[in-house]
């Protein structure tokens, strides 16, 4: 007996062979499988028969799935029997078995209100849906990041070929809420209020959460509402930074309470290739699943090969703009990675597109063959056009390369500073967010296009909203070996011990699962992708910098704050939002008890700046620590005391960070570190101050 699982529909799939089949060459060897999906889903508009027949359209293509079906039951309890090979069994499975799970825990109060032809397991053990008919992932994205989180292991995951092999997510062992708040219309307030307030009450652990806009006030930040709730009632929530970099100030996760997550490289990178005349081959960025088995077509540029646009239209392959007529049998060159989209409408055979160098870090999928080349390798080709008589080239399939200067951070990734709370750091940690492959919604389009029909299982995507996930699965790795820690005892460990970015060097992203008693809660939206040509780096682009789950395990030392820590820096900023602000309340919020650091201060003129901390041990009693500081040579950084020395676990020591300079210029961020270590653990916290 195997448990398997249908994606999209997310349900327990258990396959029974019962005997074997012989009917003819075409189905030679054929078992039939019972496949069970247990009780009959109750409500309007739920067919069984038609869900039946979907999972196995998933598999087998919809001009032989009513052959296969053998019975459909669907009077007492659900699920249908069929004719599968061995191989067709196995393409049922999916990230989301629940295979080796008992029963939710029992402090789990949730329920599966889902809408039609979808039920949970005891893998997804919960799901509601808000402003929507169904919890049903339609887009793809909200299956990427459960999966990353989460998802089951899974062997040879590939996107048609490209990046084979084993598909896991942070912590397979953990359950899987999904509070879908978002619709074609957008994501409202009133809704992600409610997946809150229904996610605390259900009994979730970590709540997840991949959505996200423009920096917003905290009293006015439904996110920044519903997780002070989360908070209250002990759970962490993470969210996506943004993907509006590389701007100064864009990061949009700004609460203190927030995990924000920006999104840095891995060690692999996917290129294209075009072939030009006379052996000439030049390297692009995409993710391009066509070949075009070597055949050379014309290459035609835009503005010659529209009837209807003004000339920088054309160039740009703007909607709508290129006359099929014109590009029919040819390879369209775009002065816009957009006009891929308008190059597959207008039926080209393909299309390279210019990007941006500060782009050039990341490969999108593509409808069509194509190839994204920065502006060297462009102008080589529109010089190629314009040189030859009869111009041609073809797109080669995408290639997958090592990434040797990974981890780096993400030209996408929001960046600071923290537009709403100066003198918090904002991001707080980055995650792998570039090139991830996971598990996807197979009625969703892959590339976005809508003219791409293709449907998948597993899709290769970029964002905050794909390295979120990542640190989520990592927080609740952690919750296994300390599940009575605070959440800011978990932010802090892992803040704690991240791998700093300032100096390139290689990160291990590995860890193993324990327990399965976590429950995570994921939302379904997607960033919007701007552009800029400013680009900020250092902790403004990465925190604390690269996360390292297994050495979160072990952190030494933590920061905890709490709720009254909280009110007590919102008051000191005017805000009694959240709760009532006690009488005569000082300092401001660089005294809140976070793991970093960070000051703004006038430009030009000398400051002063102190940081109150506390550390609470964590690690094992007789612990003596002392303080290492890494500076800037604009800045002074001073430790008192500079020696920590704990008779306990659990014991708790205060020591204050000074930081003085005699003035900087305008527009300047000065770095600087310091680490508590006891020669095991190394407590790294970064500082920053900014102008």
């Amino acid at each position: 007996m195997s448990n398997l699982i249908s994606l999209y529909q997310i349900l327990l799939v258990l396959l029974v062979a019962t005997h074997s089949i012989h009917c003819g060459a075409k189905d030679a060897a054929k078992d039939v499988y019972i496949a069970y999906m247990g009780s009959l889903v109750e409500g309007e508009g739920y067919s069984p028969t038609s869900h039946h027949l979907n999972i196995l359209e998933e598999v087998l293509g919809e001009s032989t799935a009513s052959n296969s079906m053998v019975r459909s039951y669907t009077r007492s309890f659900n699920g249908f029997a069929a004719r599968l090979s061995d191989e067709e069994q196995q393409r049922i499975a999916e990230s989301f078995s629940d295979e080796s799970y008992g029963p939710p825990p029992k402090k789990w109060k949730g329920t599966c209100a889902v809408g039609t032809n979808f039920t949970c397991n005891n893998k997804l053990i919960g799901a509601r849906a808000y402003g929507s008919a169904s919890a049903r992932d339609e887009e793809g994205h909200g299956t990427h990041t459960a999966s990353t989180a989460a998802g089951n292991k899974v062997p040879n995951v590939n996107f048609y070929g490209l990046a084979n092999g084993i598909a896991r997510g942070g912590v397979p062992s953990a359950r899987i809420a999904a509070y879908k708040v978002c619709s074609e219309d957008g994501c409202y307030d009133q809704d992600i209020l409610a997946a809150f307030d229904d996610a605390i009450a259900d009994g979730v652990d970590l709540i997840t959460i991949s959505i996200g806009g423009d920096p917003t006030a905290f009293d006015s930040d439904s996110i920044a509402i519903g997780s002070f709730h989360a908070m209250e009632k002990g759970i962490l929530t993470l969210q996506s930074a943004g993907n509006s970099g590389p701007g100064a100030t864009t990061v949009s996760s700004v609460t203190p309470w927030l995990f924000s997550i920006a999104a840095s490289s891995i060690d692999r990178k996917f290129i294209s290739k075009l072939s030009l005349a006379k052996g000439k081959t030049l390297v692009g960025n995409v993710v391009n699943s066509f070949t075009l088995n070597g055949t050379k077509f014309p290459l035609v540029y835009g503005k010659d090969a529209s009837s209807s646009c003004s000339e920088e239209g054309a160039r740009f392959c703007l909607e709508n703009c290129l006359d099929s007529d014109l590009v029919k049998g040819k390879i369209v060159v775009c002065d816009e990675v957009t006009g891929r989209r308008e190059a597959s409408r207008a039926g080209a055979v393909g299309v390279i597109t210019l990007i941006g160098e500060e782009r050039a870090d990341v490969s999108f999928i593509v409808p069509l063959p194509s190839s994204a080349l920065t502006a060297k390798n462009y102008d080589l080709v529109k010089s190629s056009i314009n040189s030859t008589k009869n111009p041609e080239g073809s797109i080669l399939k995408s290639e997958v390369i090592e990434h040797i200067t990974a981890p780096i951070a993400a030209s996408f990734s929001s960046r600071g500073p923290n537009y709403i709370t100066a003198d918090i750091l904002k991001p707080d940690i980055t995650a792998p967010g570039i090139d991830i492959i996971a598990a996807y919604s197979p009625h969703a389009s892959p590339s976005g296009a809508p003219g791409d029909k293709r449907s998948l299982k597993y899709n290769i995507m970029s964002g905050t909203s794909m390295s979120c996930p990542h640190v989520a699965g990592a927080a609740a790795y952690l919750k296994t070996f300390h599940p009575d820690w605070s959440p800011s005892a978990i932010k802090s460990a892992l803040m704690t011990t991240g791998t700093s970015l300032v100096a390139s060097s290689a990160v291990s992203f590995l860890f193993e699962s324990y327990g399965s008693n976590y429950v995570c809660f994921l939302v379904l939206t997607a960033w919007p992708m701007n552009a800029t040509n400013v680009y900020e780096e250092g902790e403004f682009a990465f925190g604390a910098g690269h996360i390292n789950p297994v050495k979160a395990i072990e952190p030494g030392l933590v920061y905890e704050t709490f709720k009254e820590d909280y009110i007590k820096m919102l008051c000191s900023i005017k805000i009694s939002f959240f709760g009532t602000c006690p009488k005569g309340v000082k300092g401001s919020p660089k005294d809140l008890n976070y793991p970093s650091m960070q000051a703004l201060v006038e430009s030009d003129n000398s400051f002063t700046v102190e940081f109150p901390r506390t550390v609470t041990n964590v690690g094992p009693a007789g612990s003596t620590y002392k303080a290492k500081v890494k500076t800037d040579s604009h800045i002074n950084v001073s430790v008192k005391p500079s020696t920590l020395s704990f008779k306990s676990s659990g014991e708790k020591k205060s020591f204050v960070v000074t930081v003085s300079g005699k003035g900087l210029p305008i527009k300047t961020r000065v770095s600087a570190s310091i680490v508590w270590s006891d020669g095991i653990h190394n407590v790294r916290s970064p500082i920053v101050v900014y102008t």
